[in-house]
């Protein structure tokens, strides 16, 4: 069999560039509606700037988590974070948690775990002889899912239907799940002993793969100072409460995105999907393209972004900001592909600078 060649892959740092379509905004005051849009986006996200600062007083830089972490609550998306341990995955979201005024529950994932010690289930009660439920820690507003990749297969499914309806059934009663409702999930590297994959289906229900790196210098200099000490941990103080994460999540549903940018997005997704355009020669490193709950969420997290730069429309550099996160996990190769040290990224970046920008 003929070798295919790797595509050449890009820098890292040269990608993403801004084009044609973010162009400068008009003048405030030469467009009242223009005026009345900004003003809307400032008040609905004055809470965001306090959230920040607050987490930072606990996590010292990963700006990139931060950030992916805020755009999951503007768009109501499950985020998996993936690391080796100790980078502050679980203490991330903890510290999120803890800035929200919202009910919390920390899931730890173990391989004896069952499916009823998430959702909950059937007791049996011998004065009157009759059943009850009783809820498990799935009824809450954030779930931490920690290390969620410790557990089989059957427990994984107990997620799916909380996960995609909001939704949980017991018995023969179905029960809503409290709004709004996350799932925020940290997983090691597969590589690690004693993990399982995360089924096809339940991946695909994550908004967001966030791949979670060690610290710079700098920022393990800061964590030095910060944490190489016996006393108590800060802990960080409630910011924001629902009703203010609901109101934005409002505004964000209404920021302007053109037609040449849902378009973009369609054609970034549909190249991920077998058979592959000639031009991106891809053809036979792909083995299962993104699906459609990508082209929703790359345009809900666009707007996100849009949102957190204080824009009420979306440019192509939202797009390809939040491309990487949203389709790495969707996106599977080929055993060739892996024979070639090509990964799903590899192959989304060289989509992302293949594809013309509107």
């Amino acid at each position: 069999m003929t070798q295919k060649a790797a595509p050449s892959l890009p820098e890292h740092n040269a990608r993403y560039q801004p084009t044609s379509i973010a162009r400068e905004m008009p003048p405030v005051a030469a467009d009242p509606v223009i005026r009345t849009a900004r003003e809307t986006i400032g008040a609905s996200s004055a809470w965001i700037k306090p959230l920040q600062q607050e987490m930072s007083r606990v996590i010292v830089g990963q700006k990139h988590l931060l950030d992916r972490l805020l755009v999951a609550l503007l768009t109501n998306g499950h985020v998996l974070l993936e690391g080796v341990p100790g980078l502050a995955k679980t203490l991330a979201l903890k510290t999120l948690a803890s800035c929200i005024a919202l009910d919390f529950k920390r899931l730890q994932f173990t391989p004896d775990m069952l499916p009823a010690d998430i959702v909950g289930t059937m007791i049996y009660n011998p004065q009157d002889g009759a059943f009850r439920t009783k809820h498990g820690p799935i009824f809450s507003n954030l779930i931490l899912a920690d290390e969620i990749n410790r557990a089989p297969a059957k427990v994984q499914s107990a997620l799916l239907e909380a996960m995609q309806e909001r939704q949980v059934t017991i018995g023969d009663e179905t029960y809503k799940l409290p709004t709004p409702f996350l799932v925020l999930a940290t997983q090691n590297p597969l590589e690690q002993e004693g993990t399982y994959p995360l089924p096809e289906a339940q991946v695909d229900r994550f908004m967001m793969k966030v791949i979670v790196t060690y610290p710079n210098r700098i920022d393990e200099r800061a964590i030095l100072d910060a944490m190489a000490t016996t006393e108590a941990m800060i802990v960080p103080r409630a910011v924001v409460s629902a009703a203010q994460i609901v109101e934005a999540r409002h505004v964000v549903n209404t920021l302007y995105v053109d037609d040449k940018i849902r378009d973009y997005i369609v054609d970034l997704v549909l190249a991920t999907r077998p058979p592959i355009a000639p031009s991106l020669n891809l053809n036979g490193y792909i083995q299962i393209g993104a699906s459609p709950r990508a082209t929703i969420a790359l345009t809900l997290g666009a707007r996100a972004m849009a949102f957190l730069n204080g824009r009420h429309f979306v440019v192509p550099q939202d797009v390809k900001s939040i491309a990487l996160d949203v389709l790495r996990h969707r996106v599977s190769v080929t055993y060739e592909a892996e024979a070639e040290n090509i990964s799903s990224e590899n192959i989304i970046e060289k989509i992302l600078n293949a594809l013309p920008v509107p």
